[in-house]
C-alpha cells in the first residue's frame, strides 16, 4: 500500500425518505466536483418532525479524498 495524503470535508445530506438515501444525496453530489473520494464517516443525524410522524432525515458527513 502506497502512502495517501487525506483531506476531509464535512457535508450534509437530507431526505424525506431514509438516512440511508441522506448519505447517498450527499456523496452523489459531491461526486460532481471532488475525485478520489475513499471513506466516510456518519457525524451526526437528525430528524425533522411533523404531526408526530418523521418528515425528513439530515445526516452529517465528513468524507475522505486522496489528493492528486
Amino acid at each position: 500500500m502506497s502512502d495517501h495524503v487525506y483531506k476531509k470535508i464535512e457535508l450534509v445530506g437530507s431526505s424525506p425518505t431514509s438516512i440511508e438515501e441522506a448519505v447517498v444525496n450527499a456523496l452523489a453530489r459531491a461526486q460532481k466536483t471532488i475525485r478520489n473520494m475513499r471513506w466516510f464517516e456518519v457525524m451526526e443525524t437528525r430528524g425533522q418532525i411533523d404531526d408526530g410522524k418523521i418528515n425528513h432525515w439530515q445526516v452529517t458527513i465528513k468524507v475522505g479524498f486522496t489528493l492528486d
